[in-house]
């Protein structure tokens, strides 16, 4: 009753530890908004690199995930997937419309990757990841010394395509601004890229990073693309193999709604500034960039085998 009339309220003062509790409850949430900015913006940066290589953004955000916040892998993986599928929907609908996609090239190699994808969804936890990470390491390393042969080669010159592209007619032609003309271009060795997109696929159902430099590396490396041209149709193509994966990891519970939309909201506002970026760049330009992330990569994975 005094303690009542002192404070004139009717109801009693609050106890220290109701106090404490509200004060480490606040400093929880803080946290927690402070961890979902920091996210956002690492996911910006993603999208804006991945949107102009055509990575998908898996390459940043996992590494993010687990080594600054110490997220489960699986966990990390799953928000990839994810962000692989917003950078596609931000990337693609602007590189459709302004016909850098080749869409032929991309339907005819999602044969490949989206029966890997889902290969390696369901082979995840089954293979030895460590074998895997060496070997596909080692792959990006042999495929950055092969793109570093030709960093001086602004457009590939083919004088036909291959019997196979010409009979279902991948060649294509697109307008490049930096150039100020229209430029054609021929395809060659399908079945090589073929074989690179079914690795492309395997690797984003089993690690859910990488995909993105396999189907660049198969389309410039084996096809013989221009660079503006492999990542653009990378872009478009990235998103519907992530979706074939992203069933199976979102039915384990892989897929963390919390962390998943800040990725994507990040991903897809980078994707959308990336796109208007990368149409002012050569393709020179674009390979010196890629290469630095390509071997960085590389060198990471074959340390995780290690």
């Amino acid at each position: 009753m005094l303690q009542s009339a002192a404070t004139g309220t009717g109801a009693p003062t609050p106890s220290r530890k109701a106090r404490r509790a509200r004060t480490r409850g606040g400093k929880a949430i803080a946290a927690q908004i402070h961890q979902t900015l920091v996210i956002l913006v690492f996911a910006a940066a993603a999208g804006i690199i991945g949107s102009m290589l055509g990575l998908g953004g898996g390459v940043i955000i996992v590494p993010v995930l687990t080594l600054i916040f110490h997220l489960p892998l699986r966990d990390a993986i799953g928000a990839s997937i994810v962000s692989v599928i917003a950078t596609s929907s931000g990337a693609a609908v602007a590189y459709v419309r302004d016909g850098l996609s080749n869409l032929r090239v991309g339907m005819f190699l999602e044969i490949a990757t989206t029966t890997g994808a889902i290969a390696g969804a369901y082979l995840a936890g089954v293979l030895p990841t460590a074998v895997l990470y060496t070997v596909f390491g080692l792959m990006l390393a042999y495929s950055a010394i092969a793109l570093l042969q030709n960093r001086h080669v602004e457009l590939p010159q083919l004088a036909a395509s291959h019997p196979l592209a010409a009979r279902l007619k991948l060649a294509s032609t697109y307008h490049d601004a930096v150039l100020g003309r229209d430029v054609h271009y021929e395809v060659a060795n399908p079945y090589g890229g073929l074989g690179m997109m079914g690795a492309a696929g395997l690797m984003s159902g089993l690690l859910g990073i990488g995909s993105g430099l396999f189907k660049v590396l198969a389309m410039d490396v084996f096809m013989k693309l221009p660079l503006k041209v492999s990542t653009a149709t990378s872009n478009f193509m990235i998103g519907v193999t992530a979706a074939a994966s992203a069933g199976v990891y979102f039915a384990r519970g892989d897929i963390q709604p919390t962390l998943a939309v800040p990725v994507a909201l990040g991903v897809l506002a980078g994707a959308l500034l990336g796109t208007r970026w990368m149409v002012k760049f050569r393709n020179r330009t674009l390979r010196y960039v890629f290469v630095p992330i390509l071997l960085a990569t590389a060198f990471e994975m074959v340390l995780r085998g290690a």
